[in-house]
């Protein structure tokens, strides 16, 4: 069973670093990695060309915004089992794809997803908030809350079979997609009870009120353009739970 597994970035050569080393040190070896980058100018193709035997394929090239990027790398993939992992994200250890293979060996499960951590990106060691999928069902799109999208993971055929992220959104393609697989298509999925990601806090969809504001509008149009009905009140109630998400570690 291969696994593809994509990266997309943009002048990420300060923490892209993590990233790969994080995927090349796992120890499943049928692995696919490709990397889209949008035309870096601060080194960033220096280090992909440092790591290029052992990188599938990059690519370095204008592009349309993070969701056209994450098409691309999708139409290059040639694995049965596909996951994305962000150029300021990184796995938790090295046995997470041996994990994710496992889940698969079972020919009955379709998706499978687990929690992540946000941590200091001055401090990688220090958590700062838990973003745990445990308790996530389909009818809760429909509340602003979706699977831990890093560590969503499915077979190819779907993305051949239901098609790919929309690139007219700006923030929330990630969320409209996993509404059309795991809620319209109905996609069988596993929860796996484990931490598989730490990502570094301060990312597109969390980066000030003006992207919350973005965020929560397409969410509400993505849930109705797939037929789940719901309301700003119900989407930004979610923010009562993330208190009690935030959690001081040392």
């Amino acid at each position: 069973m291969k696994i593809s597994l994509i990266t997309v970035c943009y002048n990420a050569a300060s923490t892209l670093g993590d990233t790969i080393n994080s995927v090349l040190s796992q120890d499943y070896d049928n692995l696919e990695y490709i990397v889209i980058d949008g035309g870096s100018t601060d080194g960033t193709k220096s280090l992909l060309e440092t790591h290029k035997n052992r990188i599938t394929k990059w690519i370095s090239e204008p592009d349309k915004g993070i969701y056209d990027a994450m098409n691309k790398g999708l139409k290059l993939v040639t694995g049965d089992i596909v996951g994305m992992i962000n150029a300021d994200d990184f796995y938790v250890d090295n046995s997470i794809l041996s994990k994710v293979a496992a889940a698969f060996a079972d020919k009955e499960v379709d998706a499978i997803f687990g929690d992540l951590v946000f941590v200091d990106p001055q401090n990688i060691s220090k958590v700062v908030r838990k973003y745990s999928s445990s308790g996530w069902r389909p009818e809760k799109f429909a509340k602003g809350f979706m699977p831990a999208h890093p560590t969503f993971f499915t077979r190819k055929k779907f993305y051949d079979q239901f098609g790919l992220f929309k690139t007219d959104y700006r923030i929330a393609a990630d969320y409209e997609l996993l509404i059309r697989f795991l809620y319209v298509q109905r996609l069988r999925y596993k929860y796996l009870p484990l931490t598989m990601v730490k990502m570094r806090k301060g990312g597109v969809s969390s980066n000030g009120i003006k992207s919350n504001i973005i965020l929560n509008n397409e969410i509400i149009r993505a849930c109705r353009e797939n037929g789940i009905s719901t309301n700003q009140l119900k989407v930004y109630a979610k923010y009562f739970r993330k208190l009690f998400e935030l959690r001081l570690w040392h």
